[in-house]
């Protein structure tokens, strides 16, 4: 099993904490890991590209990843928490 990155590890516990039916759904589905390494993937890539957007826009590096993570994480990772 691949293991979890930095983002993967923080989706994981910011899920179980606020959508926990979703994390029991998916487990019982056996689908859990699985979404939590294509939240990864979609987050690292997502970040990446409005990085690069953002640089060419006159955007430090440091400048640049910060904005496009406050853009970004809750897109994949900080999901709304469930009602």
């Amino acid at each position: 099993m691949t293991p979890l990155t930095q983002y993967g590890r923080m989706a994981e516990k910011h899920w179980r904490e606020h959508c926990p039916k979703m994390v029991r759904d998916l487990e019982r589905r056996g689908l859990l890991h699985q979404m939590l390494l294509e939240a990864e993937e979609k987050t690292k890539d997502d970040l990446a590209d409005l990085r690069l957007q953002l640089m060419k826009q006159g955007k430090t590096a440091q400048q640049a990843h910060a904005q496009a993570w406050e853009m970004v994480r809750e897109r994949y990772i900080l999901l709304p928490p469930e009602t």
